[in-house]
């Protein structure tokens, strides 16, 4: 099982300042080491890989402080690109289907998409095919939660799933069911290059498009609809992936 669950040094609140993952530490000081190493054997030219791969894991596994924006209901889960915007249907509901795409480059520590209550949390094991294609939501190794929540008076139950790709190996999450989460909390991370899934109730719509860059804790990527105005609601069925429409309003 590639499911790991971080020590709690690595969890912090909402407003709580971090910078790095302590897995960036750990792997970076191991890279130095190797470096002092070979730069005593060899000189200092053998040991600019191991500095250059040190400078890249540190980049990788930063943490920067971030705060959801005021009135935003569901925000990012993580940062990157969205690839996929359409309707679906999941456990037998028609559900709005939002994927990002992160490469190498992008913050890889996964946050809330909404307030609420860890309800379920379901590791699959699978294979690692590149994170960008649509079958890698449904065949790849992943972790699949359910958070509880409620707006405007309304509950709903929003899912999302942390993808491996084909380079990411581990999958961390750092909660259990029954867990509160505050809208943007830290709840995980993906190493090196993956996907996450956000499946919204039908009538929380998106509010991003396929291309759109997004940010985990801070982009706003859904609103709930206005019952008046579903009549208006775009038709089942319309992959907007594949049309690359946008859904703003």
């Amino acid at each position: 099982m590639s499911v790991a669950f971080l020590r709690a040094a690595d969890h912090h609140p909402v407003n709580e300042r971090s910078t790095m993952v302590l897995d960036g530490f750990l792997y970076a000081s191991g890279l130095l080491l190797l470096g002092a190493l070979a730069w005593f054997l060899g000189g200092p030219v053998w040991a600019i890989p191991e500095l250059l791969l040190a400078a890249f894991v540190l980049y990788f596994f930063r943490d920067p402080n971030r705060v959801a924006p005021p009135g935003a209901l569901v925000v990012s889960p993580a940062d990157g690109k969205v690839v996929t915007v359409r309707e679906t249907s999941l456990d037998g509901q028609r559900v709005w289907q939002i994927s990002v795409f992160l490469n190498i480059f992008n913050v890889h520590v996964n946050r809330s998409p909404i307030a609420g209550v860890i309800r379920s949390v379901q590791y699959t094991p699978g294979k690692f095919l590149a994170a960008y294609h649509e079958e890698a939501s449904a065949e790849n190794e992943q972790n699949t939660v359910a958070v509880e929540g409620e707006i405007d008076g309304r509950h709903f139950t929003v899912k999302f799933k942390q993808i491996a790709g084909l380079i990411a190996r581990r999958i961390v999450f750092n909660k259990k069911v029954g867990d509160r989460v505050e809208l943007g909390e830290r709840v995980g991370l993906i190493k090196f290059g993956s996907r996450v899934d956000l499946f919204l109730p039908i009538d929380i719509v998106p509010k991003v498009a396929v291309g759109d860059h997004v940010q985990a804790g801070t982009s706003v990527m859904a609103a709930l609809q206005d019952r008046s105005a579903e009549a208006g609601r775009p038709s089942a069925g319309i992959d907007y992936a594949a049309t690359g429409a946008s859904l703003r309003t």
